[in-house]
């Protein structure tokens, strides 16, 4: 070896340790920043076709399973952190395991008796993941609980933390400002790590009964801070205001005092460096009627930038007005560094259900394209009070469908086409933000499109932090909205909304046009998108379309993305039905239908589909990538509720 050869080789020896642990995928989202992106290679558009299960790690929530028959789980959407060589990860059942990440062998599970409690808040036992927090050889594993407790583990031994609350756990039903049932109020994503402050979000029950008093009002959706140490809880962000408080004239008539959720149900984002966390905050209390609450009810369904240390607002934007569609942020922000017209920006990217891609500078909160308050429909239900506009960000345009007319509707023959119009004529609909009317309540409901569950999902963006491109999974699924009245006219809530997936469309097709699940590529440093493409073949092969030799059309499934330097990935979820929800009180039973369960690839730079890879069953939750033993494994949550759920570790030969 030649002196140069040598030194270079040394070079990239002593780099490798620090190279490998910047490139861990410590958080939910790669990094608190949520780019979910890995600086990685190895697997590319050449070889991505060999791709094949490195290990399967079964959940260990089975031989709970299988001695508790009366117990039931939602789908297996634990999201693993890596760390060195471990992997940590939660299931179900709300357990957390460390696993061998070359081997996919159990080191360590805890088990926090969740699945005790009965059933949380969010109607079902599932969690989406941990996160991680180290102070040199003090390393912790920290996660709330579908019963309302946060807990650190050493990460080392899986043994709660003793200096950490009670033993390890905070009780969250405490330190609110008003008492809070435990059975109304989980926690099912990871807190966000700001440094040494642990940012937690809630899950509220979502109020769809009518009649609710004041008094059994759901709990509030406010965000804490708690010190990572010691478990103390440092600050609070109450996101309906208070008395006194900023935006509290927002809640009319004296709503603020009793209305409830407007939380933060899903990921968060963080930017140790400046300090700060990003909110996407929800619904409030009830989501498809705001009788009760008039005024544009500040900070529900808005991003929401906190100093990280004290909790302090340092600037919001709310995305919609006096929310009636459950188009609550769904997704953590994406924070991402840009040059817009030769000035670099820190930028923040926002996806949401609507369709829409907001763009904010992050430190100062300013849009970095006008945004335009425009006028959209309203509603004359009695009592409500719908807001006369809501904001359209001129750039970047809309990545799904917004809104219906009839030459949305399927054309793929003239016969589908009518039956389709015909379907549609029992419903009521109208642009984005249509709201329901005494006219609709003559029919089946109105249809908004995008649905409650959108556009964007909870599956989120990828972005490239060195590029300053975003790619957004998202997908048609149109919903309708119906309103019911309170038989007693003293009932707090006069009216309550209920939401229906559909309706379907001619011989169970869909309603729409395709693509039905798409990839949305969008510039930020322009605001212009780049490419779009469909994921997956779509009804192309039913019964009415298959003579018709189509391209591929997208399923309307949400899809899970990941990028590194030469490729995009994205892992397909399955379609699920609810198919029981009454012997264990408010819970509900989930059956899957397993379609389309594959890995996918595409070129980042232009959307050219490199392959896709068959997964064991539909992908569950979002995957990670990372190097293990000089091996790049990209590790999926798959399975759950009436499959086996399994972590499924693949890499090349």
């Amino acid at each position: 070896m030649t002196p140069l050869r040598l030194l270079l080789s040394t070079l990239l020896l002593l780099a490798a340790p620090l190279a490998a642990q910047d490139a861990e995928w410590r958080s939910y989202g790669a990094t608190a920043a949520s780019t979910k992106y890995a600086p990685f290679s190895q697997i590319d558009a050449e070889n991505f076709g060999q791709l094949e299960v490195a290990w399967t790690w079964a959940s260990a929530d089975q031989p709970i399973l299988d001695t508790h028959p009366e117990l039931w789980t939602m789908v297996f959407e634990g999201t693993p952190l890596q760390v060195g060589d471990r992997l940590y990860v939660s299931t179900s059942l709300n357990q957390v395991a460390a696993i061998d990440a070359q081997t996919g062998k159990t080191v360590w599970t805890y088990d926090p008796g969740t699945w005790r409690s009965g059933t949380p808040a969010n109607v079902g036992l599932v969690h989406r993941g941990v996160s991680y927090w180290e102070d040199g050889d003090d390393r912790r594993v920290l996660f709330g609980t579908g019963d309302a407790y946060l807990i650190a583990l050493d990460a080392d031994t899986g043994q709660p933390v003793a200096g950490f609350g009670d033993n390890g756990r905070v009780d969250l039903t405490k330190g609110l400002r008003r008492p809070v049932k435990r059975e109304l109020y989980a926690v099912t994503s990871p807190p966000v790590i700001c440094r040494d402050v642990a940012v937690v979000g809630a899950v509220v029950l979502d109020a769809f009964a009518v009649g609710i008093p004041p008094e059994k009002a759901m709990p509030p959706g406010d965000v804490r801070g708690f010190d990572v140490r010691t478990g103390a809880q440092k600050w609070v962000f109450e996101t309906i205001p208070q008395e006194g408080d900023f935006g509290n004239e927002t809640w009319e008539q004296g709503s603020w005092q009793n209305t409830g959720n407007t939380n933060v149900w899903t990921m968060m984002s963080a930017d140790p460096e400046l300090n700060r966390v990003y909110l996407p905050v929800s619904t409030p209390t009830n989501d498809y009627y705001g009788g009760h609450r008039p005024g544009d009810n500040l900070f529900a369904e808005s991003i929401v930038c906190l100093d990280a240390a004290s909790g302090e607002r340092i600037w919001h934007f709310q995305i919609a007005h006096h929310g009636l569609w459950d188009y609550d942020l769904p997704a953590a922000p994406n924070l991402v560094d840009i040059e817009i017209d030769g000035t670099k920006v820190k930028a923040v990217a926002q996806v949401t259900k609507q369709g829409f891609c907001f763009v904010f500078d992050r430190v100062s909160g300013e849009p970095i394209w006008p945004i335009e308050e425009k006028p959209v429909p309203q509603s004359d239900i009695p009592g409500e009070k719908s807001s006369p506009t809501q904001p359209i960000p001129s750039k970047p345009a809309a990545f799904e469908r917004q809104g219906l007319t009839e030459d949305d509707l399927i054309d793929f023959t003239p016969t589908l086409r009518q039956m389709a119009k015909t379907i549609l004529d029992d419903y009521s609909y109208g642009p984005l933000y249509t709201v329901q009317t005494q006219a609709s309540l003559e029919k089946k409901g109105t249809i908004i499109v995008p649905g409650i569950i959108g556009g964007a999902s909870w599956a989120g963006a990828a972005v490239h932090p060195g590029k300053g491109v975003i790619y957004i999974p998202s997908y048609t699924f149109p919903t309708f909205l119906t309103i019911t009245k309170a038989e007693d006219p003293d009932a707090h809530f006069r009216y309550t909304g209920g939401v229906t997936f559909g309706p379907n469309g001619p011989r169970g097709l869909p309603l729409l046009k395709p693509p039905y699940g798409r990839i949305t590529a969008i510039d930020l440093n322009s605001g212009e998108h780049a490419w779009q493409v469909p994921v997956g073949d779509g009804p192309r092969n039913h019964s009415s379309l298959a003579h018709l030799d189509l391209p591929q059309l997208g399923w309307a499934q949400r899809n899970f993305p990941i990028l590194t330097e030469s490729l995009l990935f994205a892992a397909t979820q399955a379609q699920w039905d609810v198919v029981n929800n009454s012997p264990r009180g408010n819970a509900i039973e989930v059956k899957i239908n397993p379609n389309a369960p594959y890995l996918w690839a595409f070129d980042p730079d232009d959307g050219e589909l490199v392959g896709r890879i068959e997964l064991p069953r539909n992908a569950s939750g979002q995957p990670i990538t990372y190097m293990a033993g000089g091996k790049q494994y990209i590790a999926i949550p798959t399975g759950g509720a009436d499959q086996p759920a399994e972590l499924v570790a693949l890499r090349l030969p």
